[in-house]
């Protein structure tokens, strides 16, 4: 079952929330449209470093959750 809230999901949902075009999402975090495109339909992976400008570019901040032992 696919978690809702993983780093995937929860930016797949902000970028389509956001109402901002691929282009200019693209222009702000520093990525291609082609990048955003094919993430947003499952098509590929994001590095890290990509996810992480794009989740700036939309006032998101990655934060890390500790993980119980």
């Amino acid at each position: 079952m696919p978690d809702k809230n993983s780093i995937e999901n929860v930016l797949k949902a902000a970028i389509k929330k956001s109402g901002l075009t691929h282009y200019a999402l693209s222009k702000l975090s520093d990525c291609t449209p082609s990048q955003l495109d094919r993430f947003v339909r499952g098509e590929r992976d994001l590095s890290l470093a990509t996810a992480g400008r794009i989740a700036q570019a939309l006032g998101l901040q990655l934060s890390q959750k500790k993980v119980n032992d």
